[in-house]
Formats: C-alpha cells, structure tokens, sequence
C-alpha cells in the first residue's frame, strides 16, 4: 500500500465508488482498526508490537483517502458501510466485524471519520481511548467525546448512533413511502390509457428509487410492512409487497441500483393485467370454476399489452412487457400461459414469480379454506423445488426469508411472545433475531422493547431462545400492525 500520506482530494476513482477495490479497503481497515485495538488490550502504548499495527492502520487509511478523498465507517442495524458502500465480510471475517461492532454499540459510535489532515499520534491516542474501559453507562458517548477533545484528536471525528427519535422518523419515512406505494398504483390503475400516463411513469420511477433507498437504509423494517395484507385492495398491496420482495432478492442476487429500479418497476406492474379481469371473478368466495380460471389466466395477456400501450414515448423497461407475460410461467409447459414455442425466461420474471407465489400464498384469500403460515409458505416452495423455480434464486431466496421470517410470531423460552422485527447477518445467529415483545410470561399482553436474542447474561448464557412460531390467526393476532405502530 502507497503510504505517501498524499492530502490529494480523488472522490472519483477510475473504478468508480462502488468497486470491489473499495469494498476491499474498508474491510482491510475494519481488520487493522481490530487489530490495533486488540494489540493495546496487551501491549503499552510505546511497545513495538502495538505501534507497528498503528502504523498498518494509519497506512490504510491514508491509501484510502488517497484513492477516495475520504475514508469513514457507517454502523447500519447489523453491517457496517464504508465511504456509504456495504462491507460483505466472509463467514471467517465475521467475527472481526462483530468485534467492532460490538465495541461501537458500547460507546454509541455511530460513525468514524478519518480526515485527511490524520496523523499516526492521533490515531496512536484514539486507539487507546477506543480501548478503555470504564465510561459512564448512563451516557458513554459523552464520555467519549469528552476524552477524545481532552486529548486534542481533531482529524477523527465520531457521530453518535441516531436517537430513538431518528429511528422512530426513518421507520415512519418507509412506513408513508410504502403506503404512497399503494395510492400511486391505484391512480395509475385509475387513470391508464390517459395523457397523464407518461408523467404518473417518470414517479413511478421515482418511487422506485426511493423503495430502493429504503431497502438499502431499512431493510428490515421495509420487509416487515410486507406483512401488511389488505383484503380489500388485495392487488394492491400485493404489488407493492411483490416490488419490495423482488428488489431486496434482486439486491442479494447482486443486480446493480439501475437494474433494480428497473426490476421494482417491472414487479410493481406485474398484475397491471387484472384490470381487465371482472371484479366478481377476482374477489369470487369461493373456488373458480374452468371457465372463469381460463379468465383470470388471461391476465399475463392482458398485462404485456396494457405495458405495451403505455411503454410508447417512455422509459418503461422492456423487461416490464415480460414480467407480466411470464411470472406465473416455469419453462412454456409448466403453469401459465403455455405457449407453443419453448423460449427462455426472464431474469426478472424468474425472481418475481418465487416473490408472487411466496406473498400469495401467506396473504387470506376468500375463496381458500386454510391460511399458510411463512413456513407453510416456504415448505411449499421447495417441495417445488426447480420444477417450479430457479435453483439459485430459490436458494437465495430461502435464505433471505430465513428459518424465522420477519414478522413471524413466536414463542420464547421465558414464556414471552414476541414478533421477529430484524434479522442478523451472522449465519451462526440465524436462529436468533432481534424481537419485539408483545406479551409477558403470564400471557399479558403489552407494548414491549425490541429485544435482540443474541444477548447473554452474567453466566455467558443466552437470555431468551425461541422455542417454536406460532400461527398469529389463533391469537387474534396482526403481525403487519405491530410494524406500522413501531412508525408512530
């Protein structure tokens, strides 16, 4: 690494801020920030040992700010960013991550800039002062801060993990942009084959964008609103769950921000079709018969030249003509619509079509007797397996679902129901999710905190482990309520 210590302002690298190159340096720093602090937990301040994996930092830094024209670690829920890029770290590398994490979370650091102006001193105290023990409980931030200033560091700054209250307005943010979601798909459905048409698209594609946004910055809350299910504007919001879905599986599958607006816009209109549909067959009570199934089939049809008509003069992507043709296909002879000639199917109809039946099948629907729970849901759709589906985005799929679902019910240990609100990253930890209380150990219900299951106590034993989920149905119960009262 180049450690010329050059001040050179570069925000725009040839690889472009988003390069493996960066992901590679903020993780490089997050391995030599933890080796550097756990060096002085054994090491004095002036011994060899710990001054060299100073200077390895500093060196790292410096090269960063050099390529970058800035360098800063970002605490997310449960990953960490650097220069607002996400650090993937392997299953090996975990722990150091979960390390520094767990030292941020002690002091409330939200945020570390290093400024180009760094100096190995500085940093030789920093490591020191991020090492020590002893800060007041009540406020160690302050604490912190207050040593930071006492010791004259002015080339790192340290911001604070957003308040409640922050937190509280992002979750309201996703919550009203989520609900927006619905209002501009009802005019759209509203208004289709007028001149506005072109204007309501270029918001659509807004709207996108944002969805994005929220997915990137809260994604765990945003997967939980999926859990909204309205009967009454089931199309609705089931596009708007299925366009949530299929962004945040089209963003672990590794699709860039423009193809994943494209594949929002593609999901969002995936049912466009029903509009032609009658409203006595789609809201039947009871089973369709042949006549009427042919009918509501017809929709893939319809859809692909609805999105034709509108796509004239605009910037709808072509792949939104496909999505609506094929999400309820497999390979032209398994489901709908069977056509003559075998072709090969989209990418994007791929992923909507496991996000459709997945929704579909965990939202009550008049005419079916039983409700499926998650895993219900899950089962069903691997015994289907890659008759149905393809095998790499089921895998990846499942995994982003996870053993417990967000928004799943489940019974703790302690005899406390809670509802499963953010999942953790840590494949070790998968079975132990952050969760909202909503009842006691006697059955009482109440408004609890949000509490995470990897917590153990004085004896190094876990606190609370979920015994099995529960079906929120024979609770009387409404998940997706818990979510939107979290906004408020």
């Amino acid at each position: 690494m180049n450690d010329s210590g050059s001040d050179n302002k570069n925000p725009n690298p040839p690889e472009g801020k988003n390069s493996p190159r960066l992901i590679k340096e903020g993780i490089r720093i997050v391995f030599r920030l933890s080796r550097a602090y756990r060096t002085s937990l054994i090491y004095e301040p002036n011994n060899y040992i710990y001054l060299r994996q100073v200077n390895l930092l500093h060196s790292q830094i410096k090269s960063a700010l050099k390529s970058y024209g800035k360098a800063f670690l970002t605490l997310k829920q449960n990953s960490m960013e650097f220069n607002s890029r996400k650090l993937k770290f392997s299953f090996s590398d975990y722990r150091i991550f979960k390390f520094i994490q767990d030292e941020f979370k002690k002091k409330e650091i939200g945020e570390l800039s290093f400024l180009p102006g760094l100096k190995k001193e500085e940093l030789n105290k920093f490591i020191i002062l991020l090492a020590k023990k002893g800060y007041d409980p009540k406020d160690p931030y302050k604490d912190f801060i207050s040593e930071i200033k006492k010791k004259n560091i002015e080339n790192i700054i340290v911001e604070k993990i957003p308040s409640y209250e922050k937190s509280k307005k992002k979750n309201r943010d996703t919550k009203n942009l989520f609900f927006l979601g619905m209002t501009h798909l009802k005019e759209m459905f509203q208004q289709t084959g007028k001149l506005q048409d072109h204007v309501s698209l270029l918001t659509t594609k807004r709207l996108m964008q944002s969805i994005f946004n929220h997915i990137a910055d809260n994604e765990s809350f945003m997967l939980g609103l999926t859990n909204i299910k309205n009967f009454d504007e089931y199309t609705l919001n089931h596009s708007v769950n299925v366009c949530v879905l299929s962004i945040s599986l089209g963003k672990k599958l590794g699709l860039d921000r423009n193809e994943l607006v494209d594949l929002g816009l593609a999901a969002f209109f995936h049912d466009f079709g029903k509009l032609d549909i009658p409203k006595d067959i789609l809201v039947k009570p009871s089973k369709l018969d042949k006549k009427e199934r042919e009918t509501i089939e017809k929709h893939t049809f319809f859809g692909a030249v609805r999105l034709m008509d509108l796509k004239q003069g605009t910037s709808l992507p072509i792949e939104a003509l496909s999505v609506a043709l094929e999400h309820h296909e497999s390979d032209g002879k398994v489901g709908y619509p069977i056509l003559i000639r075998k072709r090969a199917i989209d990418l994007f109809s791929k992923i909507v079509k496991i996000v459709d039946v997945y929704d579909a099948m965990t939202t009550s629907r008049p005419y079916r007797k039983k409700n499926f729970s998650k895993e219900e849901a899950l089962s069903y759709i691997l015994e289907k397996g890659s008759k149905e589906f393809d095998p790499i985005i089921l895998k990846v799929f499942v995994d982003m679902i996870g053993i417990c679902p967000i928004g799943s019910l489940v019974l703790l240990n302690t005899g406390e129901v809670g509802i499963v609100f953010e999942k953790h990253v840590d494949p070790q930890h998968i079975m132990r999710p952050k969760v909202k209380l909503i009842s006691d150990e006697n059955g009482n219900k109440r408004d609890g905190d949000i509490v995470d299951l990897t917590e153990k106590d004085e004896n190094n034993k876990y606190k609370r482990n979920i015994v099995k989920t529960l079906d929120e149905s024979d609770y009387d119960i409404r998940t997706a309520d818990y979510f939107v009262a979290e906004a408020e």
